[in-house]
């Protein structure tokens, strides 16, 4: 079950649809719903930056910028409101966007963002958070797409499952809901190509892990030239999938990270909610 669940506020046009994904979730596990807008800056960072300027900037600058944040949680407590959430909070949080939803990912359950806009639409907004907390943080992230309205969750679930350790944290993280689904379409990309990590029988061991849970569960084997990322955005679409569920992946890179090419695919382009874990 999910407790406390995190939603990202900015006030950007996206943030309708992952309020209405993270209070329809809220209210179906009896979860405690966190809206949290960052100012983006630290009163720590603001401190050393007027130390550093030739003309500092006036404190009054500091509070307004709390203040705008206080006014983007103003419209989201009332959208919440009119949605039905049942237990509701706003937190303003004093820090760069990405590192305060880190800091209070540790505390809850599920952290509900959204899809970045594709890189030709210079949309204003925080861009990657998805995948920096996805890769970075500690709890699951469930990634909404600007299209979605209030259609069910989990209905048909599509699971990525290719044996990696981070597809099993998502999939533990994704139990909840998957009990719920009416099917869950656990699915193997070209299994061949790890066979070292399925077995004989590819797929059978998480499915019947999965079954002992209560879950409904349908083995698929997919054996195509396309891409992962594309062959489970192909089968999520064909599906009407109201959940899809994928480890993420990242590679080390100076102090940078890297996405695999399935990562980024599902993260830019799944067409339902996209659970993931790293």
């Amino acid at each position: 079950m999910y407790k406390t669940i995190i939603v990202h506020v900015d006030g950007s046009v996206r943030q309708d649809s992952r309020l209405r994904a993270a209070v329809l979730l809220a209210n179906r596990h009896g979860a405690h719903l966190v809206g949290s807008a960052a100012t983006g800056m630290s009163m720590a960072n603001y401190a050393i930056l007027n130390g550093s300027m030739a003309m500092p900037i006036a404190e009054n600058d500091y509070q307004d910028l709390r203040d705008a944040v206080a006014a983007q949680l103003l419209p989201f407590e009332e959208q919440a409101a009119q949605l039905g959430a049942a237990s509701v909070e706003s937190r303003v949080l004093e820090d760069n966007t990405r590192y305060a939803l880190l800091l209070q990912s540790r505390y809850a359950d599920l952290v509900v963002l959204s899809q970045d806009d594709p890189p030709e639409a210079h949309t204003a907004g925080v861009r990657h958070l998805p995948e920096f907390l996805a890769l970075h943080g500690p709890r699951p992230v469930l990634v909404v797409p600007t299209s979605y309205r209030n259609e069910a969750i989990p209905g048909t679930a599509v699971v990525g499952w290719d044996g990696s350790v981070p597809a099993i944290r998502a999939i533990q993280a994704a139990l909840p809901l998957l009990r719920e689904a009416p099917l869950v379409r656990l699915v193997l990309v070209n299994p061949d190509e790890q066979a070292e990590l399925h077995g004989e029988e590819p797929g059978a061991e998480m499915g019947r892990y999965l079954a002992r849970h209560g879950v409904q569960v349908e083995v698929v084997v997919e054996r195509t030239r396309d891409t992962a990322g594309d062959a489970l955005i192909a089968l999520a679409h064909d599906s009407h999938a109201g959940l899809m569920v994928a480890g993420v992946y990242g590679h080390s890179r100076y102090r940078e990270w890297a996405l695999g090419g399935a990562t980024r695919a599902l993260l830019h382009r799944a067409p339902a909610p996209l659970l993931c874990a790293h």
